[in-house]
């Protein structure tokens, strides 16, 4: 399959071994093989991602061009991209495609990894992504108290924009190519989602 395909790692897998699927903690995790491959930790389990498409990295430069630069430059925050571990308290291990964390939240940015709740995380969808990226890792979110949390579609040139509120993320407003959108934490910075999906040379998911 094309694009980033997201599975439960067995131990059949060859080049990783490990304790059964729901048992895995996070001392088995940094016991992991540095290779080319992502790999997550979500309530036991252990995900395992490959190299996702042309298409999905464009999306992520795009986002960070007209998004992550202007955070940065201005000061409001740092942003960063997968491969980058973000550890949460509960011993969720994840690798968003990007993510800003404020700047009076640094503090959270040390011994090479992210160990909080970043405040804006952003997936890019891609084929046999969605239920992963849609239920498993915003759940996941939620219950890390990442405060705000989108899901960029390519296929259908959308933003999902989720928010926590009471703990909860309640239904996503959805942001179609024609629309703008701002995140609550940075709401001076525009989002134009057509900029997103545009001048790429292969839209191949």
């Amino acid at each position: 399959m094309t694009g980033q395909t997201t599975l439960p790692v067995s131990t059949a897998v060859t080049g990783v071994s490990g304790p059964p699927q729901g048992h895995w903690t996070p001392e088995d995790f940094e016991l992991l093989p540095e290779d080319d491959n992502r790999y997550e930790l979500i309530d036991g389990v252990l995900y395992m991602s490959t190299a996702p498409s042309y298409f999905h990295q464009w999306v992520v430069m795009n986002v960070h061009d007209y998004f992550g630069v202007v955070v940065k430059k201005s000061g409001l925050g740092f942003p960063a991209f997968a491969p980058i571990g973000v550890y949460l308290p509960d011993g969720t291990r994840l690798q968003p495609d990007y993510l800003i964390v404020l700047a009076q939240h640094s503090d959270m940015i040390h011994d090479r990894r992210i160990h909080g709740a970043p405040d804006i995380v952003i997936e890019v969808l891609s084929p046999g992504s969605d239920d992963y990226d849609q239920r498993i890792k915003k759940a996941a979110y939620q219950r890390g108290g990442v405060p705000e949390y989108a899901v960029i579609d390519p296929g259908a040139r959308a933003l999902y924009h989720y928010r926590l509120e009471s703990g909860v993320y309640g239904e996503p407003v959805i942001y179609g190519e024609g629309q703008t959108m701002t995140f609550a934490a940075l709401p001076r910075i525009p989002l134009a989602i057509r900029d997103l999906f545009a001048g790429s040379p292969d839209t191949t998911l």
